[in-house]
């Protein structure tokens, strides 16, 4: 566990406290959190669910360099969220109310693949920072905003770190988009089922695009909501900092320049565009939505180290060449034969003839990295050399700098 006995009891007591037992709830307050009770079970069940789905091999078929990397980090989202549900709960209750705890989740649509999973979680934390921010004026009293406020800021790093592990911008955008309990709804309704949260979901909506959206692309939708004409309906984008939506002809969508980082999409009746401040947001014209897509056109080293990427600028290539032990072998003398002036390329070059003499034994896999310079082959020749192999033993040798038997 990444968190200590005495740190949950501490939160639990933060919360308990904002309503002493004598005091009754103020019942916007308790729809509040009941609502974000839900949706951090709804974040909980996702990620459990993913774990015990996927393998080390489907993270390393999704493009990850170490499924380690994304391993740790979904698994430590998951106790976060599983910690913020027993927290609401345990304040639901000593609000005097009962939590809601009916409802049912499937993911079945998302958790085909890591990819889709990775991509679909990245919206589950924006949507949970979105969420946290949109209900904050709902709430009166000042204790329960502020231990709110705690949870909202652990939703923001994970967002960070799902925006990394999607070769996202880590932070694209100096401000969140909030979004309203009707809205959060939208997004969020297509996984649940079974329960009233006393909110009333917008209609959904879905970006029917195939291939990745950016800049120039031309946005289609559907939705329940649309079934008959489109004609004088807009579309409208709601991104972080912005006073008032984007607004287009439905018919000429086309996702502008300068955008990066997540965009909160809606399908309205009419032009006037909406507000970015939830208290003021007129939505009598909202026709169905958000649905929530990430335009990511500033690519970052960080993404491309987790998933696939280079820290170097060189444009280096690595290859693969299969060796046996006896050619492995050659090649850790050779490179110790570097240090007086032999190249790495006369090393490789050095492992078929060793070969020649040797029985057949298991092969093993070299990778070579083209940009490694003299200090890589200096370093790889301070290590002890190998040992020569017997029977069907294999040696691995990569990148010229570790042996192991």
């Amino acid at each position: 566990m990444r968190l200590s006995t005495p740190f949950v009891v501490l939160a639990t007591s933060l919360l308990a406290f904002a309503a002493p037992i004598k005091r009754t709830a103020n019942p916007n307050d308790l729809l509040v959190l009941k609502f974000a009770h839900v949706l951090e079970q709804l974040e909980t069940q996702f990620y459990t669910q993913a774990i015990a789905k996927f393998q080390e091999s489907d993270f390393v078929s999704a493009g990850f360099t170490d499924s380690q990397v994304p391993i740790e980090q979904f698994t430590a989202i998951q106790i976060d969220e599983s910690t913020h549900t027993t927290i609401l709960e345990s304040t639901i209750i000593s609000l005097g109310d009962t939590p809601i705890n009916t409802c049912q989740f499937n993911f079945d649509s998302v958790l085909t693949d890591v990819a889709t999973m990775a991509a679909t979680a990245r919206v589950v934390e924006n949507l949970g920072v979105s969420a946290y921010l949109g209900a904050a004026h709902l709430i009166s009293d000042p204790v329960i905003l502020t231990a709110a406020a705690t949870i909202l800021t652990v939703e923001a790093r994970h967002q960070s770190v799902l925006n990394i592990l999607n070769v996202g911008t880590a932070i694209p955008q100096a401000f969140d988009i909030a979004l309203t309990p009707n809205e959060v709804l939208a997004v969020a309704s297509q996984f649940v089922s079974g329960c009233d949260l006393g909110v009333v979901a917008n209609p959904t909506l879905s970006v029917t695009n195939t291939g990745s959206v950016g800049p120039g692309t031309g946005l289609t939708f559907s939705s329940p909501a649309m079934s008959g004409s489109t004609s004088g309906m807009f579309c409208q984008m709601l991104v972080g900092g912005a006073p008032f939506a984007i607004v287009l002809p439905i018919e000429s969508c086309v996702v502008p320049q300068g955008i990066n980082g997540p965009v909160a999409i809606f399908v309205t009746s009419d032009s006037q565009p909406l507000n970015n401040n939830v208290r003021d947001q007129a939505t009598d014209k909202v026709v169905a939505g958000p649905v929530v897509v990430f335009i990511d056109i500033q690519i970052e080293i960080i993404g491309q180290l987790a998933r696939g990427g280079s820290s170097g600028s060189s444009g280096a290539s690595v290859s693969t060449q299969t060796i046996t032990p006896a050619e492995a072998s050659a090649v850790v003398s050779s490179i110790s034969a570097a240090a007086t002036g032999t190249s790495a390329a006369n090393a490789v070059a050095a492992a078929p003839s060793a070969a020649d003499s040797a029985s057949a034994a298991a092969a093993t896999t070299l990778s070579v990295d083209a940009s490694a310079t003299s200090p890589a082959v200096a370093a790889a020749a301070a290590t002890p050399a190998a040992s020569a192999a017997s029977g069907n033993s294999a040696i691995s040798v990569s990148g010229w700098s570790s042996v192991s038997a």
